[in-house]
Order: C-alpha cells, then structure tokens, then sequence
C-alpha cells in the first residue's frame, strides 16, 4: 500500500532552512506575529485591490452589513 507522500511547501522549507535552531518561547511568538503581520499586510492589500477595482464604497459596506438575508426556516 502506498503512504501518502507529504509534500513541505518552499516557505516551509525556506523556514526550516532559515531557523535551523530552537527558539525560546518568546521568539517563537515574535516570529509568530512578523508572519502573520506579513500575511494579513498582503490580504489588505489584495482586498484594497478589489475594493478599488469594483467601486465599493464604506456605504456600500455599512449597508451590506445591515442586510437581513435571513432564509425561511423549514
């Protein structure tokens, strides 16, 4: 029987490359918040993207938001 083969993607392998060592506890964590503060930088920015390329206005959004798109319940 053939084991699924479990592939390391490159950022994965980048990291084991780059952090070869053990970090104390509080490093991890500052490793932790610099990737997701990358990450979430890069969703804004692909967010503002498309919120620029459709038009959307906060107005457009606050009434989005204050839509009832409730189903009737069976």
């Amino acid at each position: 029987m053939r084991q699924p083969v479990n592939r390391l993607t490159n950022l994965q392998l980048e990291l084991i490359k780059l952090f070869n060592y053990n970090l104390n506890e509080k490093q991890l964590l500052e490793v932790k918040d610099l990737l997701a503060k990358y990450f979430a930088g890069r969703a804004t920015r692909e967010m503002d993207k498309i919120w620029e390329e459709k038009g959307l206005t906060n107005e457009a959004m606050n009434t989005w938001l204050n839509e009832h798109r409730r189903t009737p319940s069976g």
